[in-house]
């Protein structure tokens, strides 16, 4: 599967502009949702290949929402990558357990993340 198109999903303008710029000057077709519940409809108008989900997030976390997303029959195929400021270990590997398929931590090495991405292509 070739990513194409990524949903960023994150409580923060800033972030949500940065990451949007970082990963559009790679080629990637991104859309932003800042909570839970719009990411769910970003989700059902179209599904991408990709989710890069935030853990602190007002309402439904991120944590919640990637367990909720991945347990979903119509988006369980969908990779999650964790992009968090939470680095502690018991923090990832409960973000692995709700279904996250990577994890990376905040400030997001631009690299690195891009990497994480090719790693579903």
């Amino acid at each position: 599967m070739t990513i194409h198109q990524i949903l960023v999903v994150d409580d923060s303008k800033t972030e949500l502009y940065h990451l949007s710029d970082v990963l559009g000057k790679r080629g990637y077709e991104v859309r932003t949702a800042e909570n839970g519940e719009e990411a769910m409809r970003r989700l059902a108008e179209l599904k991408p290949d990709l989710i890069l989900m935030d853990v602190v997030m007002p309402g439904q976390n991120g944590f919640q929402l990637t367990r909720a997303i991945t347990r979903d029959p119509r988006y369980a195929d969908v990779p999650v990558i964790m992009c968090t400021s939470k680095n502690q270990e018991t923090d990832k590997v409960w973000g692995m357990r709700q279904g996250a398929r990577d994890y990376i931590v905040k400030p997001v090495n631009t690299e690195a993340l891009v990497a994480k991405i090719k790693a579903f292509d």
